[in-house]
């Protein structure tokens, strides 16, 4: 049996991990057997590029976690888990996952879970080809800008008309 010394620092993980999970808007449960410390740093650094947090956590603490913080479904988890948690975006940390996936046969995406709801891993990559928060917000920039252009000719078009009429 663990000391208590071992239990409570057991405690403080789930708790911890249960924290992150309630604040999570999006969490990728992913299978990394196989990576090399080399290609884990750089995943690691996409997913921090994006402000997501990447990191390897026991599959019991995963359990355990997600009930404590009233996510259901994540029951059985088997092979080695790596737990993808995304506070502000729900399209960039599918994305980045997705993508390393396509590129590597040994890693795969098991689950996700969007606003606490569990998705499957169909809805990730469905997500994951979405644009990105920073890729819609230039696209709405680009549109308003070519708005008020259109609307500066119109406005310069009419003076102009006034212009000649007067």
């Amino acid at each position: 049996m663990p000391s208590e010394k071992i239990l409570n620092q057991k405690k403080a993980k789930v708790e911890e991990l249960s924290e992150k999970f309630k604040k999570a808007k999006m969490i990728i449960l992913t299978e990394y057997r196989g990576i090399s410390v080399e290609e884990d740093t750089k995943l690691r650094a996409q997913f921090r590029a994006d402000g997501n947090e990447y990191c390897v956590v026991k599959n019991s603490t995963i359990q355990y976690a997600a009930k404590v913080a009233g996510i259901e479904g994540i029951d059985t988890l088997e092979g080695p888990t790596a737990v993808v948690i995304g506070y502000d975006d729900y399209v960039a940390p599918a994305k980045v996952a997705n993508d390393f996936a396509k590129d590597h046969d040994f890693y795969t995406i098991k689950l996700g879970v969007m606003d606490g709801k569990i998705i499957d891993v169909n809805e990730v990559k469905k997500l994951a080809s979405l644009p990105t928060k920073d890729t819609l917000y230039s696209m709405l920039a680009s549109a308003l800008l070519g708005n008020i252009r259109n609307l500066a000719v119109v406005l310069d078009q009419a003076r102009e008309k006034q212009a000649e009429n007067a």
